[in-house]
């Protein structure tokens, strides 16, 4: 009868020692630019710790990554649940390694608000791209972020970047109208939808569907296709509700079929052709400008918030707060103004 074999327990020992080892921004940063998947890895989950002593490090990592130049494309992926978002990217992504092209997979899962946990199963539904050499796939838990991205999705592109992957697919948490805040990093943004299940409605809405470069409807096959071909009619007409976009660029409605590998060359061709003309008009190299202010901005805020949350004298008087707003003594927008003014003086 054969033995069932076991790792000895100072090897286990090794790997734990390893694996808590740390590294140094220059081996990240070598590890980055030479395309070391497991560091490249390694260097995002460093961005996404909430350690105070990771944060220097995280810097000085996206600072190095900076200096490298790239002409890649950041394409924002989104749709309400069932979409098949996951599907749609595997498709596109396997297509744009076939042409030669690297392929980082930005993916939001989205965070329990009662257990804090997220199921991270992107890479276990795109199994084809995920043995890719040229795919890189890094889901990531959406946290306490808004807006369907984490909240160090921008750096993470930034890293991927510099590791040399030519295109960029954020894969939002998929809720809703609240999926705006992937809009303000990437370079083209594309709405998949579906049609014969009440999602009609909700795309002429105002919100996501106005700020969309694209709409893809999905899952155009098989006995779903007429209804497809009649949801790309409407979606078309809505379109023409919503004023022109300042680049110049006309929305365009397509169909396609993941599963059937229909229509994704061809959204992959206006997504080419809406780089040019951005860049032939000057708008791609002025977006990315103005997302970098946008996101100086956003980071003071955060930064802003961090820094009266641990402030002592803020946590005991917003606990004074909470208390008289629970006993109905003041209102929470006096208290919050009452709250401010007395931290502020403190300055």
């Amino acid at each position: 009868m054969a033995t069932k074999k076991t790792t000895p327990p100072d090897t286990v020992s090794k790997i734990k020692a390893l694996r808590k080892q740390e590294i140094s921004v220059e081996a990240l940063t070598e590890g980055i630019f030479n395309n070391d998947k497991a560091l490249l890895a390694k260097a995002i989950t460093l961005l996404e710790s909430t350690k105070v002593e990771h944060y220097e490090k995280a810097n000085a990592v996206i600072e190095k990554c900076l200096s490298v130049p790239n002409n890649s494309i950041r394409l924002g992926i989104t749709g309400v649940p069932g979409v098949g978002k996951s599907s749609f990217i595997e498709t596109l992504g396997t297509t744009l390694t076939s042409m030669g092209k690297k392929v980082a997979v930005l993916a939001v899962d989205p965070t329990s608000s009662l257990s804090k946990g997220s199921i991270l199963g992107d890479k276990t539904r795109m199994q084809t791209l995920s043995k890719d050499s040229n795919a890189f796939i890094r889901p990531s838990p959406s946290g306490n972020s808004l807006g369907g991205v984490a909240q160090k999705t921008r750096e993470s592109i930034m890293l991927c970047e510099a590791a040399g992957y030519d295109v960029i697919l954020v894969e939002t948490v998929g809720v809703g109208q609240s999926e705006i805040a992937v809009h303000s990093m990437v370079d083209f943004f594309l709405l998949l939808k579906l049609s014969g299940a009440g999602d009609e409605l909700q795309g002429i809405k105002r919100g996501i569907m106005e700020m969309a470069d694209a709409i893809a409807i999905n899952k155009a096959d098989g006995s779903n296709l007429e209804r497809a071909k009649l949801a790309e009619t409407e979606f078309s007409r809505a379109l023409h509700l919503y004023p022109p976009k300042k680049n110049g660029w006309v929305p365009k409605v397509m169909r396609c079929s993941a599963t059937e590998n229909t229509g994704i060359k061809e959204i992959w061709e206006l997504v080419k052709q809406f780089v040019t003309q951005n860049k032939e008009n000057g708008h791609f190299e002025q977006n990315r400008k103005t997302q970098n202010k946008n996101w100086f901005l956003q980071t003071v805020d955060e930064h802003l918030k961090q820094f009266f949350h641990q402030k002592e004298s803020f946590k005991k008087e917003q606990a004074k707060m909470l208390s008289a707003i629970e006993k109905n003594e003041i209102s929470p927008f006096y208290a919050a103004k009452l709250l401010l003014d007395k931290i502020t003086k403190e300055l």
